[in-house]
């Protein structure tokens, strides 16, 4: 199943590009698949939380995905 990852930040520069496609069924699966389209993703996605419709997983969270979920990848960021 074909899931769309939307890219932000230091991800999205990174992959150079808004978001990859991707075919996986777990956040686990998702990140080495993002990886495998984009290499130089290793050296952000670590510190990235992956957000599923709302919900963040945080760096090392796992949980079952399919194509009907907003999935983004957020680097670390500060502010207030």
């Amino acid at each position: 199943m074909s899931i769309t990852v939307n890219l932000y930040a230091a991800a999205r520069h990174a992959a150079k590009q808004s978001s990859l496609s991707v075919e996986a069924t777990t956040l686990v699966q998702l990140k080495s698949e993002l990886i495998s389209q984009a290499p130089d993703l290793a050296a952000v996605l670590p510190q990235c939380s992956l957000i599923v419709d709302g919900h963040s997983f945080g760096k090392d969270g796992d949980c079952q995905i399919n194509s009907d979920q907003r999935i983004d990848v957020m680097p670390p960021f500060s502010g207030g």
